[in-house]
């Protein structure tokens, strides 16, 4: 680990001043908005939670089962603007702006149709794929699923196109527009949650039709951003409206693997969850209320993830792989440093937070060590594992990087939580630091592949 430590903090001035594409300032530019909406999505969904609670039981239940259903297609759209990014970010790099502007257009376009083919099966069969994840529950909780689901569907096509928008204003370097969009619209989320369940007493479509609103907006006003955009790239109807198999091929080069990777991590983190209903209430209440505390611990790692997709991609797009190493170690450090201080925030603040829960005093013990747990290991392991593994996609390294996260979310991750947490008796604990051996694994392998340079050998954009 020291000697880990002591390569990444090597000086890394070692491109000349006028090859170095991103300046502090810019650096400082991109990363806070991105961290500052990472934070507010968290919150809003705090809040959001705590509404819904006011609309009954069954509200509740219907409204969290189908949130899971939804999740899988939200990770889905996720990968595939992740993908369009890094071809975006390359293109703008290479400042090659026709195709910057087909690629941006080809990404609203598949984004689009991949969305409206999900909406289109569950207005139909919203029924049976329910039935088919969560198998027969109670009438009333299965009549607020529905209602859930149905409203949700027609927001599919607006959070894609909206994810699509963002990835190329992400790739443009312009995260406050992003941040300001997230703003306004969870502030509509919010205030038409409190309508939808306190003065029209609607129940879930009182926090379902508020959701949709916020959604269709921030496309709408994403869409008119991007297509009134006059530097590096901009939207086209010519582009959205035409197939070019080619630049279709990239984005989804870098997609697909993408979208494997985070579909098999929804799959195993739903089959954890069916592991630690085997511990107990207390055990499932402290893990519960933990994730709320990792989730806030984790936005630093995942913010400065995004950056990387930008940073190196347009390194790389602009052929420069000098100054993309420079930057993947800048960013590291950045990561690092920034992730120690949020972490070790996050973990003082919570035993005062706790104070809030009506937790039983071992109940709140062990979230306690739960939080020591992840954040100590977050913070050191989580940038390697998390955001270089971003600043490898961008360069094109998309197989390994889905190889291993396979094998390390399989072998690790789901193997270990079976052996610490039920064999050995650790319970929480145990599947807690399955997922961090899960994090040192991925650190590993990601840093000896970015110490070996085979990821500046990648071509996304030929």
């Amino acid at each position: 680990m020291k000697q880990l430590i002591y390569r990444l903090t090597e000086p890394a001035e070692t491109i000349p001043e006028e090859r170095k594409i991103f300046s502090n300032h810019d650096l400082k530019g991109l990363i806070l908005p991105l961290f500052l909406e990472q934070l507010l999505e968290v919150l809003v969904g705090v809040a959001d939670t705590f509404m819904v609670s006011y609309a009954g039981e069954a509200a509740v239940s219907g409204v969290s089962l189908v949130n899971m259903f939804n999740t899988v297609f939200i990770f889905l759209f996720s990968a595939l603007a992740s993908g369009g990014a890094v071809v975006v970010s390359q293109y703008i790099g290479s400042r090659n702006r026709k195709n910057g502007n087909l690629s941006a257009g080809q990404l609203v376009m598949i984004s689009a149709v991949f969305s409206a083919a999900a909406m289109i099966l569950s207005l139909i069969f919203n029924r049976q794929l329910l039935r088919l994840l969560f198998g027969e529950v109670d009438q009333d909780v299965m009549t607020a699923c529905v209602t859930y689901l149905r409203i949700s569907a027609y927001s599919y096509p607006a959070i894609a196109v909206y994810n699509a928008g963002a990835a190329v204003c992400r790739s443009m370097g312009k995260t406050n527009v992003t941040m300001n969009i997230s703003l306004v619209a969870n502030g509509i989320n919010i205030a038409g949650n409190a309508i939808g369940v306190f003065v029209f007493h609607a129940g879930v479509a009182g926090v379902a039709y508020p959701s949709l609103i916020a959604r269709s907006f921030s496309a709408v006003v994403i869409l008119i951003i991007c297509f009134r955009q006059q530097e590096q790239v901009r939207l086209q109807w010519k582009n959205i409206f035409r197939w070019e198999g080619q630049m279709v091929k990239r984005i989804l080069g870098i997609a697909v693997p993408n979208g494997i990777e985070n579909g098999l991590f929804q799959l195993v983190k739903v089959g954890l969850s069916s592991i630690t209903a085997l511990f107990g209430t207390v055990q499932i209440a402290a893990n519960g209320v933990a994730q709320s505390f990792w989730s806030v611990a984790a936005l630093m790692g995942t913010a400065l993830g995004l950056a990387f997709v930008t940073v190196i991609g347009q390194c790389m797009g602009a052929g420069d792989t000098e100054a993309a190493d420079y930057y993947m170690r800048k960013l590291l450090r950045i990561t690092v440093l920034a992730s120690i201080v949020w972490n070790g925030l996050i973990l003082l603040i919570t035993p005062l937070v706790l104070r809030g829960y009506a937790l039983s005093v071992e109940a709140a013990h062990l979230v306690v060590i739960l939080v020591v747990i992840h954040n100590i290991f977050n913070a050191l392991f989580y940038p390697f594992s998390g955001a270089l593994a971003n600043g490898l996609r961008a360069a094109g390294d998309v197989k390994f990087t889905m190889y291993v996260s396979i094998f390390s979310t399989i072998g690790c991750r789901v193997v270990f939580s079976i052996l610490l947490g039920i064999l050995l008796n650790m319970g929480v604990i145990g599947i807690a630091l399955a997922m961090c051996l899960d994090w040192m694994i991925r650190a590993l392998f990601f840093w000896v592949r970015f110490r070996s340079g085979k990821w500046k050998e990648f071509r996304v954009i030929g």
